[in-house]
């Protein structure tokens, strides 16, 4: 959410913003919410006016009865409270007022970054740089969900039976190097300097509503029947939402700090659920960054958040691109963003097995999340960032890895969690 004082000062660029994310049926909003809040100053105006003048005539009510003209006092009490009366409306219209321009602000997307392409969808995202050779073996590469299934480490069929579509049950080795991920992220990011958290599961609805977009948390949200909880799509949620209402110390910026947490994805969309294999499904688990920090040092955390994410997978033997997220790929919160792909080899392209984002001052905005600073009181910057998202990851490591006697190669990276082993083979 933009600050509202740069969108009654700036419309114009406000509407330039919104043409660049290709939602011009947002346009009229910027000068609805102009009208309302004009409306609302002038009502603010007027309830301080009558504040002055109820105070004033309480002042005489005093001194009227101090000089025995009650009932001039009596006159004048009933006018105080007819401005008592007409105040308290006028305080029940401005909430209306406050509720509907802040709908209608939450809708309106965020300031993107100058860098960031013009394009419709991801489909217009630019290429930055690759890291690593992507190399495609002499031999065939199976479907993950094959490989895994060899060596029984794969179950979707008895997931379909207990939770239907887009769910999994990974066993055995398999499962062992899906975790062996994990505890290497927790541990590289720990060595990167960031502060372990293991985070709440579930959040209110308020602090989904601070963190992403109403088309977001319908599309991706799964709420708990009859509480205001929400299973989480990211420990982002929560790790940001640990912040709301606060002010803290200048002093202790910036924080930093990496959480584990399983995921829940309604994956509503154009994409659909993978019937096969793993790709796209409802649950998995995830090692996330999060960094609040000073606004101008936003862009240098961006771009060392996202670089961990490469050293990260090239140290896992797995290639890896940048993608810049073009405007109309951007979620509305969103100043930048760019994806980390991983190297297929069996479909010869990459798929997307991270993103990083900046998002400005917008969720702080929206959760009250403010630094003490010597010359006052600002809003945060906060940042996101996938260290590694599982069992997609998984996917990246077995396919790159995957040898031509059927066996898997374990990065040696992952060999302490895996007990020493090298290889994960056919029993």
């Amino acid at each position: 959410m933009i600050d509202i004082k740069f969108l009654k000062e700036n419309p114009d660029k406000v509407k330039e913003n919104i043409q660049k994310k290709f939602q011009d049926e947002k346009l009229p909003l910027v000068d609805q919410v102009i009208t309302l809040y004009d409306q609302k100053c002038e009502k603010l105006i007027h309830m301080e006016s009558m504040r002055a003048d109820r105070n004033r005539k309480s002042s005489e009510i005093g001194a009227l009865m101090r000089e025995g003209k009650k009932e001039e006092a009596e006159l004048i009490k009933n006018e105080v409270t007819h401005y008592g009366d007409e105040i308290d409306t006028l305080t029940k219209e401005v909430d209306v007022l406050d509720s509907q321009i802040t709908e209608m602000m939450m809708k309106i997307p965020n300031i993107i970054d100058e860098s960031v392409p013009i394009g419709k969808d991801d489909r217009e995202n630019v290429e930055i740089e690759k890291f690593g050779e992507p190399i495609v073996p002499d031999y065939e590469i199976p479907h993950h969900a094959d490989i895994c299934e060899a060596f029984n480490g794969l179950d979707k069929e008895s997931a379909g039976r207990t939770s239907g579509n887009g769910f999994y049950y990974l066993m055995g080795d398999i499962a062992r190097l899906h975790s062996a991920m994990l505890s290497y992220a927790r541990d590289f990011m720990i060595d990167k300097g960031f502060t372990y958290c293991v985070p709440p599961f579930m959040i209110r609805s308020d602090v989904v509503t601070g963190v992403m977009s109403f088309a977001e948390m319908d599309a991706m949200m799964y709420k708990i029947e009859n509480e205001d909880l929400y299973l989480i799509g990211t420990s982002e949620h929560s790790m940001i939402g640990k912040f709301k209402g606060q002010l803290i110390k200048e002093s202790e910026l910036p924080i930093a700090m990496t959480s584990y947490s399983p995921c829940f994805r309604k994956e509503v969309g154009s994409h659909g659920l993978e019937e096969r294999g793993l790709y796209r499904v409802h649950q998995f688990e995830k090692q996330e960054m999060v960094v609040l920090c000073k606004p101008e040092e936003a862009m240098d955390w961006y771009n060392k958040m996202w670089s961990y994410t490469v050293e990260f997978f090239r140290s896992l033997d797995v290639p890896v691109r940048t993608l810049e997220c073009c405007s109309g790929d951007l979620a509305d919160l969103k100043v930048k963003s760019c994806d980390v792909e991983a190297w297929s080899p069996r479909q010869q392209k990459y798929f997307e097995v991270g993103s990083c984002s900046t998002l400005g001052d917008a969720q702080a905005r929206r959760l009250s999340i403010r630094a003490k600073g010597e010359n006052g009181n600002y809003l945060v910057a906060t940042l996101n960032n996938t260290v590694v998202a599982t069992p997609r990851g998984l996917i990246a490591v077995i396919e790159n890895n995957y040898q031509a006697d059927g066996s898997i190669k374990i990065p040696q990276a992952l060999r302490p969690y895996m007990g020493g082993k090298e290889k994960i083979e056919f029993n």
